[in-house]
C-alpha cells in the first residue's frame, strides 16, 4: 500500500472511530471503557499520521 492510500485509510478509520465514540457517548449509560479504548485507537492513528507527515 502507497503512501496516500495508507493516509487515506487511516484518515477513514480516525473518523470512522469519532463517530463510534459520539454515539456511545450519546447513550443514556455509556460504557466509559468502551470509550477510553476508542480514544486510544483514535490517538494511535492520529500518532500515525502526524508520523507519516498528514497530520
Amino acid at each position: 500500500m502507497g503512501q496516500t492510500a495508507r493516509i487515506t485509510s487511516l484518515r477513514g478509520k480516525h473518523q470512522n472511530l469519532e463517530v463510534k465514540i459520539e454515539d456511545e457517548e450519546k447513550k443514556p449509560h455509556p460504557d466509559d471503557v468502551i470509550i477510553h479504548e476508542l480514544k486510544k485507537q483514535k490517538l494511535r492513528i492520529k500518532d500515525e499520521l502526524i508520523h507519516l507527515g498528514a497530520d
